[in-house]
């Protein structure tokens, strides 16, 4: 039997700290893809507690991962030779 709150659909909120054990990026690694709208946007319960809609959490992160297995994300890799400390020698 289905409960009137299971019907309802309620939307989990979680809080920073739950937040980052669900999601391992930094706070300002979050903070600017949500202001560049690559993550789901916080909101406040109070003026001083942002929270995320867990739904939401969830479903970004199915997304990044089908993206990551379809080759669809563009992972940016450094080029080693150009750095300053331990170049990387050229073969020629």
């Amino acid at each position: 039997m289905v409960t009137y709150l299971e019907q309802r659909s309620i939307r989990r909120a979680i809080r920073r700290d739950e937040l980052k054990q669900i999601v391992p990026l930094s706070d300002s690694t979050i903070y600017d893809m949500e202001r560049k709208g690559e993550f789901p946007q916080r909101f406040y319960l109070t003026s001083r507690s942002p929270v995320w809609d867990l739904s939401e959490v969830e479903t970004w992160l199915e997304t990044r991962k089908e993206m990551s297995r379809s080759k669809k994300m563009k992972v940016v890799t450094p080029d080693v030779r150009l750095r300053k400390a331990r170049p990387v020698r050229s073969t020629d």
